[in-house]
């Protein structure tokens, strides 16, 4: 049965600035009609207080894009690392040989390496260790910090974990074929070492997007570490099984490497485009600086996008066959919201209804529901999880 959660007052992550203009010369400037090129000579005053002095100042590190005058302040990523910490989990595979550039061969740098035994995961925890843990998984391609509003929310009842899986945000992002290839079945296997790691005991998982396939599977082989699980806007039919052009473009030859390290086309422009809002540029800065600091992120984005294109309509099958079979016990609940511009919500209903599974439906949120209502969504999964205790 679809349950339509409460209309929420979302407002748009519009990022408004206000540039005002400075004073106009006198007049149009005179240039000599010699015909030769002509070298015009302009004082310039260079007095730190005068420069720009009406532009907006850009937030934190320069990795605004928005323009002004530099800051030196601290910036929302660096405010955002302050929380988290660093998790071994998952056994490197590989011969140990440093990685090298796919497109010139050279070796590349630390942050491309992996380390001698486990992989660094970045993690986030809010709310006491003795309560119940909730694990919160982002999808393709986004971050942990795609959860910042759902934490504070779910911390007050519960341990909630928000991890960067490797390749993204501030986990490692170890070449491919050196230690890693970014299948879906290693990012089965890396997540049973996380959860290992972060969870002693059953959690709930919170999975959103395309790595929803994952955790399923996930869950399908170790059902006893797994209390409930909490799907945002999952691939859940067959027309969901090819990624968007957005992110298909992503994997193609030459093009994909290329598109891959822009920071503005693999972070907050790809995130932007699967729903209704803008994001703001405080926001959208934590989103680039991974592709801003290491061309590694944009390699690991090149790979997940290809295994993607070639994995995802095998891992949704296996999904919709787990989560529709009768003596499927983990208890299942389906958010959608409804302005996805990524996966329809044609067909979505009548999975849930036929696997018997509760869907809850969010009218204002797109694909990235955690990111258009987050604490909305917060009080969702904690009143689900509550129902199954």
């Amino acid at each position: 049965m679809a349950v339509q959660a409460t209309s929420f007052s979302l407002h748009s992550h519009h990022h408004h600035q206000h540039l005002q203009l400075l004073p106009r010369s006198q007049g149009p400037l005179k240039l000599p009609h010699t015909g030769r090129r002509t070298s015009l000579k302009i004082s310039c005053k260079s007095n730190e207080d005068d420069y720009l002095i009406d532009a907006p100042e850009s937030v934190g590190d320069g990795f605004s894009f928005s323009g002004g005058k530099y800051s030196d302040g601290s910036s929302p990523s660096d405010e955002w690392f302050k929380q988290g910490k660093i998790v071994k989990a998952h056994t490197v595979s590989g011969s140990g040989e440093k990685a090298k550039d796919p497109l010139f061969g050279l070796t590349m740098g630390a942050s491309s390496q992996a380390s001698a035994d486990l992989f660094r995961w970045f993690c986030v925890e809010s709310g006491s260790t003795d309560n119940p843990s909730v694990l919160l998984i982002h999808g393709f391609p986004s971050q942990a910090y795609s959860y910042r509003k759902v934490l504070p929310v779910l911390s007050k009842n519960y341990h909630a974990v928000a991890f960067d899986w490797l390749g993204f945000g501030f986990s490692d992002k170890p070449q491919p074929k050196y230690g890693f290839d970014y299948t879906l079945d290693e990012y089965v296997a890396s997540l049973e070492s996380v959860i290992n790691e972060v969870a002693a005991d059953k959690v709930s998982i919170v999975v959103q997007g395309y790595f929803s396939p994952v955790a399923v599977k996930y869950a399908s082989i170790h059902p006893e570490k797994v209390k409930n699980l909490v799907l945002l806007n999952p691939p859940l039919t067959e027309k969901h099984a090819n990624l968007p052009s957005t992110l298909s473009i992503f994997s193609n030859f030459l093009l994909g490497e290329i598109f891959s390290q822009d920071p503005l086309r693999a972070s907050d422009k790809a995130l932007t485009s699967c729903g209704p809002y803008k994001m703001k540029e405080d926001d959208a800065m934590v989103y680039r600086r991974p592709y801003l600091t290491s061309g590694s992120s944009g390699f690991a984005l090149n790979a997940i996008s290809r295994s993607m294109k070639k994995e995802l309509k095998k891992y949704v099958e296996e999904m919709r066959t787990v989560l529709a079979d009768k003596d499927w016990k983990i208890q299942t609940t389906v958010c959608w919201g409804q302005r996805d511009r990524w996966l329809s919500y044609d067909g979505v209903e009548d999975f849930c209804k036929s696997s018997n599974h509760e869907l809850i439906e969010l009218p204002t949120a797109g694909h990235h529901v955690q990111e258009d209502c987050g604490e909305e969504i917060g009080k969702i999964i904690s009143g689900v999880i509550s129902k199954s205790r």
